[in-house]
């Protein structure tokens, strides 16, 4: 078990991107939630198995998208880090 931050820049808040971000985490089984930050990123916190977490990542930065991600994904950033326990579901905030 991993979790992953990973911090998404582009055109990414107010197209749908955390609500796709969201469906793509649960179906990998993955928990956490992604958010919209004050600087226009969005950060998405992902904990599961580390393959599935490593496939949202390339989900999130793939160009072209394959898989209908809205909006236009610059660059994403992320930080590893061990597993948090009692975290439960995939939610947006």
């Amino acid at each position: 078990m991993v979790r992953a931050t990973m911090f998404v820049r582009g055109a990414v808040q107010g197209v749908g991107f955390r609500w796709w971000t969201r469906a793509r985490a649960l179906e990998l089984g993955l928990v956490g939630h992604a958010r919209n930050m004050a600087d226009g990123r969005v950060e998405v916190v992902a904990q599961g198995e580390q393959t599935a977490v490593e496939r949202l990542e390339t989900l999130l930065q793939e160009q072209p998208t394959t898989a209908g991600r809205p909006g236009r994904v610059e660059s994403v950033t992320t930080q590893w880090n061990g597993p948090r326990d009692g975290i439960s579901g995939f939610v947006e905030r």
